[in-house]
């Protein structure tokens, strides 16, 4: 064990872990004292018993949240106040980045270098933001008649249900509770069962940081629990990040309730094109494996499918497939790991029935088996497919593990016409030289974020996030957020 192992190790030993929910500015056991285990993918060890909140749950949450908002206790406070509390919060989520890290790495089973540099800095990051933000957006003056003054203003929409998974829990839930929160409302946030240790962390610092009590709620807990937010009367908006099947769920209970707002960011199965007159064949390439084995695979936005032109696909794929084996699964406590664990067992089962189901329809050019199985934990290898069969499972579905499905292609528009045979519509990217064929490939692509020469770069909180079809609606990040947690109101005076 290396020295670097055995300082996080150590601080593991020793870590102060959280598992009751949050409501009403206090850590409170579920209405019924119900538990259950929190297992961490890395080892199998337990980490702590999580209050297993229901219903009654999420309406004592969305009670005290309602309260809060009607009362005005945050949504009357000036901008620069508002402002401040956030601003604190950030500073606060920092001051404790390492603890932070830690937790996330033990209950998702990241690489803890990955959770140091970029899950916790970017969720703090993500509060500064947007409480930057708040006393520099405003409304309009509408253009009407002298005897008239019109004002278009937005107000918070109320109590903001957000439900959020787990391969991104600390920064997917700051992604809807900082906009939400910027915009004045009061929120129930639902952790995914299966990573709910940072959620309830970052809801003990923003009170420390001057979050009124009842402001921000966590409710961890199953369906259920997700289920009562959706369903929820008193509920003004619901923010949800998760698979398509679970998001039309939300829907449908959103209109069998008060038909509350729903923003849904869903599944994706995303394309990159490399073209013959890619700038530059090695950094593609591991900019392709980077791009779908990074988080073993877990992202919505994974580039899951490479579409490489015929005549380059020899030598690009040897590429790809050598720096695949930079991604050997290790121990996510030490930093030199690039590639941690899966979520958990289930998630395990279903990237391999995945991998059989390539195995009779593609032909598997590496990797396709579990890794460091003494370890008691979940890990799979990073796999590569070369996927002829345009229909296979494995081409047009959703994995959300470390596997590539390799396709061959002759001319741009046929990359193209691949690249748009998906219900999905999340994230593309283009490898070319030429500025005219990128940019012109970049309009017909069917996808809410297109990257050229290059994939998941740049400052994401400036540009809105969020897909085409079957990959929901909506967008969070940028000032484009801040509309999904507000209402449009137009005030017309009459002056004489």
């Amino acid at each position: 064990m290396t020295e670097a192992v055995q300082d996080w190790v150590a601080r593991a030993a020793t870590l102060a872990i959280e598992g009751r929910a949050w409501i009403d500015g206090a850590y409170r056991a579920a209405h019924d004292s119900l538990t259950y285990t929190c297992v961490s993918p890395i080892d199998g060890r337990t980490l702590t018993e999580i209050a297993h909140c229901r219903a009654a749950d999420v309406d004592r949450a969305v009670k005290a949240a309602r309260s809060t908002f009607e009362r005005g206790v945050w949504r009357a406070q000036a901008p620069r106040e508002r402002k401040a509390v956030l601003l604190r919060w950030a500073a606060l989520v920092r001051e404790h980045a390492d603890e932070l890290a830690l937790l996330e790495t033990l209950d998702t089973g990241k690489p803890i270098a990955d959770t140091t540099s970029v899950d916790i800095p970017s969720a703090a990051y993500c509060i500064s933001w947007f409480a930057e933000a708040i006393d520099k957006t405003g409304g309009e003056v509408a253009p009407v008649g002298e005897a008239f003054l019109g004002l278009v203003t937005r107000e918070p929409v109320g109590v903001v249900g957000a439900v959020v998974p787990w391969n991104f829990p600390a920064l997917i839930a700051m992604w809807k509770c900082a906009p939400a929160l910027a915009s004045g409302n009061s929120v129930v946030l639902k952790p995914s069962e299966k990573s709910p240790l940072t959620a309830l962390r970052l809801a003990e610092l923003a009170s420390q940081a001057g979050l009124p009590a009842g402001v921000l709620n966590v409710v961890p807990g199953f369906g259920e629990a997700g289920e009562a937010l959706a369903l929820h009367n008193d509920v003004d908006c619901l923010a949800f990040t998760g698979s398509t099947a679970v998001g039309r769920k939300i829907a449908r209970s959103a209109a069998d309730s008060n038909l509350k707002r729903v923003w849904l960011e869903l599944g994706g199965k995303s394309p990159q094109i490399v073209l013959p007159d890619c700038p530059d064949l090695e950094r593609a390439a591991r900019s392709v494996a980077h791009a779908v084995f990074y988080n073993t695979g877990q992202m919505c936005t994974a580039g899951s499918r490479l579409l490489v032109h015929r005549d380059i696909k020899a030598s690009f794929l040897d590429r790809v497939l050598t720096i695949a084996g930079e991604y050997t699964p290790g121990d996510p406590l030490s930093l030199a790991t690039r590639m941690g664990s899966l979520i958990d067992a289930a998630q395990v089962d279903r990237v391999l029935s995945y991998v059989e189901l390539g195995r009779t329809t593609a032909r598997l050019l590496s990797g396709g088996a579990r890794a460091r199985g003494e370890s008691g934990g979940q890990y799979v290898e990073p796999t590569v497919f070369d996927c002829p069969d345009t229909q296979s499972p494995i081409v047009r579905e959703e994995i959300f593990g470390p596997v590539l499905a390799v396709t061959a292609f002759d001319t741009l528009d046929e990359a193209i016409t691949l690249a748009n045979d998906t219900p999905y519509g999340l994230a593309s990217a283009v490898w070319s030289a030429n500025l005219t064929t990128a940019h012109e490939t970049a309009r017909r692509l069917r996808a809410g974020t297109v990257w050229v020469n290059g994939y998941e770069e740049t400052d994401d909180m400036n540009f809105p996030f969020g897909g085409f079809k079957e990959s929901g609606n909506g967008r969070d990040n940028s000032l484009h957020a801040l509309e999904k947690y507000t209402e449009l109101k137009s005030t017309i005076v009459r002056l004489r």
